[in-house]
């Protein structure tokens, strides 16, 4: 597999702007900013003996236990009411070490316990390359999250003339490692540095960020042995504990990136659970975009521009996952900024069945998926 040959994932200037501003959320989402309020959720009425499911909690709201079906197929009791939020944080929680793939759906702490048991812990390096603010709060993160999960945790950081040969030195470093199992290089790196061929020089065994080109080869290959981009994982798990079926809905991912858009669309349309559905990959050039989204029971808005999708994007009854995080100007806020998503949550927000909020989304669910992903690592270089 190692010898496969194919052209790594280009990572574009808006591709590096997608995946940097994904990890700024996912560092902020962790404390809800001064003032902001909590994901709105209504107050659902229940007729009869309905009873409150606990397995719900990601929907941030109770709901019967019946499995929610977009749109139409929604049945006529017991599906999410409107507006509901899907709370990453608290599925972020939850999820934290879970496994991707059938049968792994287990107590993140038993796997790290079953390894532990073996005297193996997981081991998770990130290496980043000069100053930049957002890329510190999202290593910050994930060290506060590998903490908790009992990972051996390396960070390697590195000054902002470090040159390419420097760079790949310390890269081929930690893929010789044995205890380290994940290897993550922060984005984005200076401008001296050509992402693309760092990419490739990661073990993909240990590439747990999920962009080598045999990481995105078998992902289309629906090969469980590889590794998923975290954050499109992460959505398909929000989805997947928020009762949302995508067997047959018709999904809209608008964004063709390689670190959302495109993972993205292959999950969606791949066979089992979180998949089968009906998928369309929209973008900013697409012709009568309202009218392909309007269309969706399930729309991803991964194009990092804030408020590009509206209530006229939105039909009834969707479900709306929000992955973008863009800081717009706000004389109100104390900062004078806040972080908003690709949708205009409040515009969509009534006629939604349910819509992530930004921050606290898919944010909190992206760094989940990366704990996961060094959980699998794990398992697999150490059977």
């Amino acid at each position: 597999r190692e010898h496969l040959q194919v052209e790594p994932p280009r990572l574009q200037a808006d591709d590096r702007r997608s995946r940097d501003d994904h990890r700024a959320g996912d560092a902020q989402a962790d404390q809800r900013a001064p003032g902001e309020q909590p994901a709105r959720v209504p107050r659902q009425q229940r007729r009869g003996d309905h009873q409150p499911d606990p397995g719900a909690a990601a929907l941030g709201h109770h709901q019967t236990r019946q499995q929610h079906q977009p749109r139409g197929r929604r049945r006529q009791q017991g599906g999410p009411s409107r507006r509901a939020g899907l709370d990453g944080r608290r599925q972020a929680a939850k999820a934290h070490g879970h496994h991707q793939h059938q049968g792994a759906h287990q107590e993140p702490r038993q796997r790290i316990e079953a390894l532990a048991a073996r005297g193996i812990q997981p081991g998770l390096a990130v290496v980043l390359v000069g100053d930049d603010p957002a890329s510190r709060a999202y290593v910050r993160s994930k060290d506060k999250r590998a903490a908790e999960l009992g990972f051996y945790s390396v960070k390697k950081e590195l000054p902002v003339t470090t040159t390419q040969e420097e760079l790949l030195a310390v890269v081929q470093e930690l893929n010789s490692d044995p205890a380290i199992h994940g290897i993550l290089v922060q984005s984005p790196p200076p401008k001296q540095i050509d992402e693309a061929a760092i990419v490739r020089a990661i073990d993909p065994n240990k590439d747990v960020d999920g962009f080598h080109p045999v990481n995105v080869a078998k992902l289309a290959l629906e090969d469980p042995t590889g590794f998923v981009p975290c954050t499109p994982l992460g959505c398909i798990r929000l989805l997947e504990e928020a009762g949302v079926s995508t067997a047959g809905a018709n999904a809209v991912v608008v964004g063709r990136s390689m670190i959302v858009g495109k993972p993205m669309a292959l999950l969606l349309m791949r066979r089992g659970k979180g998949g089968d559905a009906t998928v369309t990959v929209a973008h900013s050039r697409s012709k009568n975009l309202a009218a392909i989204t309007r269309s969706a029971e399930i729309v991803i808005a991964a194009v990092g521009r804030p408020h590009f999708l509206g209530a006229d994007h939105i039909g009834e009854g969707a479900v709306v996952i929000d992955v973008g995080i863009n800081r717009i100007d706000d004389p109100t806020s104390p900062k004078g900024t806040r972080l908003v998503g690709d949708v205009d949550y409040d515009a969509v927000a009534a006629r939604c069945a349910a819509i992530t909020p930004v921050p606290g989304g898919v944010g909190p669910m992206t760094i989940a998926m990366l704990m996961a992903n060094t959980v699998q690592a794990c398992e697999q270089l150490t059977k």
